[in-house]
């Protein structure tokens, strides 16, 4: 039998929606406010899934403390009031919109968990704009 489990966290983050390749007049078109060269910041909420069997022993799909200091250490410590083109390398070349980050944070987590679990992330940017990723 599987079951899902879910641990929320959150982070707030300031970022820009830019395309190098791009005019400023392209840019402003496809991104609007996002595109403000002096960055915007989000509260993001984050919902990290794990789902697998449960253990007969523990009765633990997984121990939600080694989930939540996971989520701690690879996503909230380094994402955390952080401008994420500037100080996030995975940003660096990559636009960082709702949809790159939540494929980063499952890339981050996935690593990390015992590979007969399932991962998912869901990721909202605004109470009314999220995305949900199942992994490759």
């Amino acid at each position: 039998m599987k079951i899902t489990v879910h641990r929320k966290a959150h982070f707030n983050a300031a970022h820009r929606l830019h395309c190098k390749e791009w005019s400023d007049a392209k840019n402003k078109a496809v991104f609007g406010k996002c595109n403000n060269p002096n960055y915007h910041g989000h509260n993001y909420e984050l919902i990290v899934s794990v789902t697998g069997q449960i253990d007969k022993k523990t009765g633990y799909v997984i121990d939600m403390r080694l989930l939540k200091e996971l989520i701690k250490e690879e996503i909230e410590l380094p994402f955390d009031h952080k401008n994420l083109n500037v100080d996030v390398p995975e940003f660096k070349n990559t636009n960082p919109t709702v949809e790159n980050i939540a494929v980063v944070i499952w890339q981050k987590l996935k690593t990390k968990l015992p590979q007969d679990k399932e991962l998912s992330i869901t990721l909202y940017e605004t109470p009314r704009n999220f995305v949900t990723y199942f992994g490759e």
